[in-house]
């Protein structure tokens, strides 16, 4: 049996503190995530789903997704959600050079023509060295607290659904995936959490430099 996850433990906030993690708790708000976007499949029912609950986002995008659909990456910005950065490639931080990963970072920054500030390892692997140096450079490393585990076939879509819902707190970065593989998960759950979120009284927000 598969072990998971959800909820980051504890620990893990205090072995890396110059990450963000979660918001304050004292705050009605929570702050949804899509990682490895934009793609015609997925990313406009996202959006459209966001709008019917006047919902906001940050979606953090894959570099080679924005080159190859434009549209849809102004699409994200032009409705009041913020992009962040997800490298070019999506590299795998601990099996890449230094070198190499911050060329990438780069190269997402010159496709969305800005320095996005906001970044987000892919899977959440990163070197300290990496970690340092991106932050040298005026980046805001954004993790979460909640994950959907909406990407994995072998989670089924209530387990998502619930992954979520058990673990969500005013203050919580949640972590959904606008991706193929992601998406029944995805679009079974979604609508949900945001049905739940409205019971509890909390708003969307976007993650921006003046969150922090």
């Amino acid at each position: 049996m598969k072990f998971y996850v959800p909820k980051t433990p504890k620990f893990v906030p205090w072995l890396f503190p110059k990450r963000i993690w979660a918001f304050s708790r004292n705050n009605p708000s929570v702050y949804l995530t899509f990682d490895d976007g934009p793609i015609p499949e997925i990313t406009p029912w996202v959006l459209d789903v966001l709008k019917q609950h006047g919902a906001k986002a940050t979606f953090f995008c894959i570099g080679d997704n924005v080159r190859k659909y434009p549209e849809i990456f102004n699409r994200i910005k032009e409705g009041g959600h913020t992009v962040g950065n997800h490298t070019f490639n999506h590299l795998r931080g601990t099996t890449t050079e230094l070198k190499v990963y911050l060329e990438n970072v780069s190269a997402f920054d010159k496709e969305a023509g800005q320095q996005t500030v906001l970044f987000r390892p892919p899977y959440g692997r990163i070197t300290q060295k990496q970690a340092k140096a991106l932050q040298q450079k005026g980046y805001q490393l954004v993790m979460w607290d909640v994950l959907a585990y909406d990407w994995d076939a072998k989670v089924s879509e209530e387990t998502c659904l619930q992954n979520v819902l058990n673990n969500i707190q005013a203050g919580s970065i949640v972590v959904f995936h606008d991706s193929l593989k992601a998406s029944k998960n995805m679009k079974f759950a979604l609508p949900r959490v945001l049905e739940f979120i409205k019971s509890k009284g909390w708003k969307c927000e976007v993650i921006s430099p003046r969150s922090y």
